[in-house]
């Protein structure tokens, strides 16, 4: 089992930034950041592999920046010029096979953290 803990997130106008944080207690090969807004489907906003394979979203690319601290087990998503429909809760999600994607099924998840941004 790894327990994986999110911080960061709250509320920006458009046009500011955020970043999230994510801690993996545990050996992890691919991370990642998924959204949902209630109503709709989780949708995958990126997820990086450690080695290196990164995967952004369309509606997020050039925008958010997604890194990891491989010593520390530790994830990053960077969001700049944020956008009114980003406004979700943010997941940070951990597997430890060996693919890493938009389709990885994820097998360890955080509690979630909410991102809101004003017109």
């Amino acid at each position: 089992q790894v327990h994986v803990a999110e911080s960061g997130g709250g509320s920006v106008q458009a046009g500011g930034s955020l970043r999230l944080s994510c801690v993996a207690a545990g050996y992890t090969s691919c991370m990642g950041w998924l959204r949902q807004v209630p109503g709709d489907d989780r949708e995958a906003v990126a997820t990086i592999a450690n080695w290196g394979h990164t995967f952004y979203s369309d509606s997020v690319k050039g925008r958010f920046t997604i890194s990891k601290d491989n010593a520390k087990n530790t994830l990053f998503l960077q969001m700049d010029s944020l956008k009114p429909e980003d406004t979700a809760m943010y997941y940070c999600a951990a597997d430890a096979g060996r693919t890493c994607g938009p389709r990885t099924a994820f097998a360890y998840w955080g509690q979630g953290i909410q991102v809101t941004v004003s017109d």
